[in-house]
């Protein structure tokens, strides 16, 4: 269950980025809710998820999972361009998240 909520916790850490971004500064106030609720949910699952996984492992699979979603995000959605060598990193990173996982004994 701890690795649901560590999913959970990084799918809604993409989701607060993008509504943030969507604030347009925290000027809209709709998006500018949405993104508190966002962080607030996020924290709510990492926290529940970091009580039975280390840290060393909840955290940067958190971050992880928030990096590539916000990159996928703002390709999709807001049509970001990235260079080749930039898909690379992101692999990398992308390898890394899973190894972290593969790796560990939790």
């Amino acid at each position: 269950m701890a690795w649901l909520h560590l999913l959970i916790a990084g799918i809604l850490e993409v989701v607060w980025a993008t509504t943030m971004k969507l604030s347009d500064g925290f000027t809209k106030l709709n998006f500018s809710l949405l993104t508190i609720i966002g962080m607030i949910a996020s924290f709510f699952f990492l926290s529940k998820a970091i009580k039975l996984l280390p840290m060393s492992l909840a955290y940067p699979i958190w971050t992880g999972i928030g990096a590539v979603g916000s990159i996928i995000i703002g390709v999709v959605i807001f049509k970001d361009a990235l260079s080749l060598k930039t898909w690379f990193f992101v692999c990398l990173l992308l390898i890394g998240i899973i190894g972290i996982k593969l790796s560990s004994n939790a």
